[in-house]
């Protein structure tokens, strides 16, 4: 596990920009238990490494697609 001095941390605003979503995904994620993040006050910081693994992961479950018609 690396050194907390070795992580880089960043902001919802920065995280949203890198996952090219709005920061409100980003609170809903890490609420959700899905992204780790900690937190600073009032605000929190997510790892990089964290966003880096999520944005590695399958986007939604891929079923079959219903034959609509």
């Amino acid at each position: 596990m690396p050194d907390v001095q070795d992580v880089r941390f960043l902001t919802v605003a920065e995280v949203a920009g890198l996952m090219r979503v709005s920061k409100m995904t980003v609170y809903r994620l890490v609420h959700s238990g899905e992204l780790p993040a900690i937190r600073f006050g009032r605000s929190y910081r997510v790892p990089e490494s964290a966003v880096a693994e999520a944005l590695q992961r399958p986007i939604a479950d891929e079923g079959p697609i219903a034959d609509v018609g």
